[in-house]
C-alpha cells in the first residue's frame, strides 16, 4: 500500500526558511510526479511546485526564485526548501504523488503540514 508523509512545516519569521519533506513508501517509484500544493484558509488549494521522475521541475510563479524542490531517490523522498518566506505563504502544505503502474496513473496525497509565518 502506497502511503505518503509529508514533515517539517513549524512557525517561522517572515524572510525565514523551512524545509519541508514527503517521503513515499510502499510502491515501485520508477515513474511518478511528486506535486507539493497549499491552501490556505478560505482559499483553494493551488498548485506550488512539482518533480518528475525525469527531472522536469516546475514552479509556481510566485515561489520562484524562493523555494526549491528537489529529490532524494534512495530514500524516496522530496523536499521543498522554502527561502524568503512571506505571511502570504502560510497555508497547510500538502505532497501528491502521482504514480505511474500498469499502464495507469494512481495519486495518492499526504496528510498535510501546517506552515505559518509570522512575527
Amino acid at each position: 500500500q502506497v502511503q505518503v508523509v509529508e514533515s517539517g512545516g513549524g512557525l517561522v519569521q517572515p524572510g525565514g526558511s523551512l524545509r519541508l519533506s514527503c517521503a513515499a513508501s510502499g510502491g515501485s517509484f520508477s515513474t511518478y510526479y511528486m506535486t507539493w500544493y497549499r491552501q490556505a484558509p478560505g482559499k483553494q488549494r493551488e498548485f506550488v511546485a512539482r518533480i518528475a521522475s525525469d527531472g522536469l521541475i516546475s514552479y509556481e510563479e510566485s515561489v520562484k526564485g524562493r523555494f526549491t524542490v528537489s529529490r532524494d531517490n534512495a530514500k524516496n523522498t522530496v523536499h521543498l526548501q522554502m527561502d524568503s518566506l512571506k505571511p502570504e505563504d502560510t497555508a497547510v502544505y500538502y505532497c501528491k504523488l502521482g504514480l505511474l503502474s500498469h499502464s495507469s496513473w494512481n495519486d495518492y496525497w499526504g496528510q498535510g503540514t501546517q506552515v505559518t509565518v509570522s512575527s
